[in-house]
C-alpha cells in the first residue's frame, strides 16, 4: 500500500505531504487547487514520462517521494518486490517500507531513486506495477478501445487464458519464423544456387592443388636454398675436407710429411692426443679426455656435413619444380586467403556452408510442409484460446451487469462478445481457422467487444457508441470491482471516476468504492460530496494566492472540517446551516451504508 507521499515544486504545489491509510481515502478541493497534481505525482512514481511543463514556475526541479509498504501484500507480490530490490541494490527503510523518489528538472531531465540507489525510471514502474494502479480520466476513453477490452477479458480469465495465450504466442513465433524462411528460400533460390556453384568451384580448385599446411613457407625456404646450391655445396665440401683432410677436388695436397694428402683436423687431433698420452707428466696427460671430447664433436660435425651433402638436390630441375609449385599456391592465396593455412580454413568454412544450403525442390517441399504443420498447430491453439475467451466472456458480462445493478443501472446489461477477426486483403500473415482466413495477431485471432444495453428492451450496442460519460464511468468502476478479486494487494487510485455522474448514482458509486476498500487501499479524487462522504480518510487540497503566485497544500480533515468541506461541495453551502445539515446527513447515511 501507499503509506506517504511528499511533493515539492510540482504544478501549483510548492511543498505538500500526505499520509495514507487503509480503506477509502478521498481528495477534494476547489477546481484548480492541484488535486490532479497528486495523481500526476503517482504517475511519476510509476515511471511515467517526465514533463518539464509540470515543474512549478520559478522552481529548478520538481521532486516526488513516495513510501510504500508490503506488510499486507501477498507472498507473490513481496517476492516480486524483493527480487527488484536485490537486482537494483536498493534497500528497505528501517521500518520495512520502501522509498521511491523521482526528480524532474526544469530542463526536462529526470532522475529516479529507489531505496537509496539511483535506478532507471523503469525500475519504479516494476516496483509500483504490483503495488499501485492509477486510473485517470483518460482510462474511460481507453476502455472504448478493442485491445483494452480484450486485455480486460484476459485479465478476468486469469491463468487459464494466460497459459493458452502463452502457448499460442510461442507456436505463432515458430510459424512466422518458418514462413519467413520459406519465403526467403523461395525468393533467393537463384542467389543460393549461384553461391553453391561458386563454393564448389573454389573447393575443386583447392582440391586440385592439394596444398598442405605451412607448405608455402617451406617452399620459400627451399627455393632460397636451391638458389644458392653451388655455394652451399662448395662450403660444405671445403668444411668436410678441413675435417677429414684430402682434396675437395680429389687432387693430392702436399701435407709436408711422407708426401701424403693434406692433413685434416681429425688427424691432427688424434696425433695431439697420442703425444699427450705418451707423456709421463700428470698435468699433461690430464688434457687427454678433453681432446677425446673434441675428437667426438669433430666426428659428429663431419658426419652431419656428409649427410647435408648427400641431401642436397642433384636434380638440376628441382628449383624449377619448386617455383612451379609456388606459383600454384600463389594462385590460391590471391583468391581465397593471405596464406595456405587461410586457404585451408576457407575450404573448411565453404564445406560447412554447403552442408547448410539446400536449394533442391525436395528441401523447399519439406520446408513448406513444416510451415503447414506450424500453421495447423497455431490454428489449434487459437481455437482453444477463443473457446476459453468465449466462456469467460459470458461470466465477465454477468459479473459486471450485477455490479451495474448496484450503481443505479439496475436495468443495464453488459455483453462481452468474442468474434473472429477476419484477415484483410493486405494481411501479411493470414491464418486459416475452420476454413476462414483470420488475422493472427500477437494476442490471438479474436476481436473482443463490450456491448451495453442501458435499459431493459434496449439493444446491446458497443460502449464506444452507446454509453454516455456517466454510464462509461460506472462501467469502468464496475469492471474494476470485478477484476479486483479478493487479493487485496494493489493500491487503486481513481481520478474523477465519477465524472458525469450525480444524484443516486453518485451515492452508489461511493458505496461501491467503500466496498472495494475492504480488500484494497482505494484513493479517489472526486468533486462529488456523495462519494466523499464514504471516505475513511478525507484529504483536502487547499490553494492560497500569494505574492509569488498560487500555492497549494494537502491536509487531513477532522470530522467537523469534513462537514464544512462537504457543505462546500454541495453547491457552496458551507456557510449555511442547511448546507451543514445536509452534509451531516450525507455522512450519517454513508456511515450506515458502510456498516451494512
Amino acid at each position: 500500500m501507499l503509506a506517504e507521499i511528499r511533493i515539492d515544486g510540482l504544478g501549483v504545489i510548492s511543498k505538500a505531504a500526505a499520509q495514507f491509510h487503509e480503506g477509502l481515502t478521498v481528495l477534494t478541493g476547489e477546481t484548480g487547487a492541484g488535486k490532479t497534481m497528486v495523481v500526476t505525482s503517482l504517475h511519476l512514481l510509476s515511471g511515467a514520462r517526465a514533463d518539464a511543463g509540470r515543474v512549478r514556475l520559478g522552481a529548478d526541479r520538481a521532486v516526488v517521494e513516495g513510501r510504500f509498504s508490503t506488510a499486507n501484500a501477498s507472498a507473490r507480490v513481496v517476492a516480486e518486490v524483493d527480487r527488484l530490490l536485490e537486482s537494483t541494490g536498493a534497500e528497505r527503510d528501517e521500518d520495512g517500507t520502501i522509498i521511491a523518489l523521482r526528480t524532474v528538472g526544469s530542463d526536462g531531465r529526470s532522475r529516479a531513486h529507489l531505496g537509496g540507489r539511483s535506478v532507471p525510471a523503469g525500475a519504479l514502474s516494476e516496483l509500483t506495477g504490483p503495488l499501485l494502479t492509477v486510473h485517470g480520466q483518460n482510462d474511460q476513453l481507453r476502455l472504448q478501445r478493442p485491445d483494452q477490452q480484450r486485455q480486460a477479458l484476459d485479465e478476468f480469465g486469469g491463468a487459464p487464458i494466460g497459459s493458452l495465450l502463452d502457448k499460442y504466442r510461442s507456436l505463432r513465433a515458430e510459424w512466422i519464423e518458418a514462413r519467413d524462411e520459406l519465403a526467403e528460400r523461395t525468393r533467393s533460390s537463384r542467389e543460393l544456387a549461384q553461391e553453391v556453384d561458386r563454393l564448389e568451384f573454389g573447393l575443386n580448385e583447392i582440391a586440385a592443388v592439394a596444398p598442405q599446411p605451412g607448405e608455402d613457407l617451406a617452399i620459400v625456404a627451399d627455393v632460397r636454398r636451391l638458389s644458392d646450391l653451388d655455394s652451399l655445396r662448395s662450403a660444405a665440401a671445403d668444411a668436410q675436407v678441413a675435417m677429414l683432410g684430402g682434396s675437395a677436388e680429389g687432387d693430392g695436397i702436399d701435407g709436408g710429411d711422407g708426401g701424403a694428402d693434406g692433413v685434416g683436423a681429425l688427424d691432427l687431433l688424434g696425433e695431439a692426443r697420442a703425444r699427450i698420452e705418451s707423456s709421463d707428466d700428470p698435468a699433461l696427460t690430464a688434457l687427454g679426455p678433453r681432446l677425446a671430447e673434441a675428437i667426438a664433436v669433430v666426428s659428429d660435425v663431419t658426419s652431419d656435413l656428409t649427410g647435408y651433402l648427400a641431401d642436397l638436390p642433384s636434380d638440376p630441375d628441382a628449383l624449377d619444380t619448386l617455383l612451379n609449385r609456388q606459383a600454384e599456391l600463389k594462385t590460391l592465396t590471391r583468391k581465397y586467403a593471405a596464406d595456405v593455412d587461410g586457404v585451408l580454413e576457407w575450404a573448411d568454412q565453404a564445406r560447412e556452408r554447403l552442408s547448410k544450403i539446400d536449394v533442391s525442390a525436395e528441401a523447399l517441399a519439406s520446408l513448406a510442409a513444416r510451415v503447414d504443420d506450424c500453421a495447423a498447430a497455431v490454428a489449434g491453439a487459437a481455437t482453444a484460446l477463443s473457446q476459453a475467451r468465449t466462456k469467460y466472456a459470458v461470466k465477465l458480462g454477468k459479473a459486471v451487469t450485477t455490479e451495474l445493478g448496484g450503481l443505479a443501472m439496475g436495468k443495464a446489461r453488459l455483453e462481452v462478445t468474442v468474434q473472429p477477426l477476419v484477415a484483410g486483403a493486405q494481411d501479411a500473415a493470414p491464418l486459416t481457422v475452420d476454413g476462414r482466413e483470420l488475422h493472427a495477431g500477437s494476442a490471438g485471432v479474436d476481436e473482443v467487444e463490450f456491448r451495453l444495453a442501458a435499459h431493459s428492451g434496449a439493444h446491446a450496442l458497443p460502449i464506444s457508441k452507446s454509453a454516455s460519460g456517466g454510464e462509461l464511468s460506472r462501467v469502468m468502476l464496475a469492471l474494476e470491482v470485478v477484476l479486483a478479486g479478493a487479493e487485496g494487494s494493489a493500491t487503486m487510485v481513481f481520478d474523477e471516476v465519477d465524472a458525469g455522474v450525480g444524484g443516486r448514482a453518485a451515492v452508489e458509486i461511493g458505496r461501491r468504492l467503500a466496498r472495494l476498500a475492504r480488500t484494497h487501499q482505494v484513493i479517489v479524487v472526486t468533486h462529488l460530496p456523495q462519494v466523499a462522504a464514504f471516505a475513511d480518510t478525507h484529504l483536502v487540497v487547499d490553494k492560497v494566492d500569494g505574492r509569488k503566485g498560487a500555492d497549494s497544500g494537502v491536509r487531513t480533515l477532522t470530522e467537523e472540517e469534513r462537514v464544512v468541506e462537504l457543505a462546500r461541495m454541495l453547491a457552496g453551502l458551507d456557510n449555511t446551516q442547511t448546507g451543514r445539515a445536509h452534509a451531516e446527513e450525507l455522512l450519517a447515511t454513508a456511515k450506515a451504508a458502510r456498516t451494512e
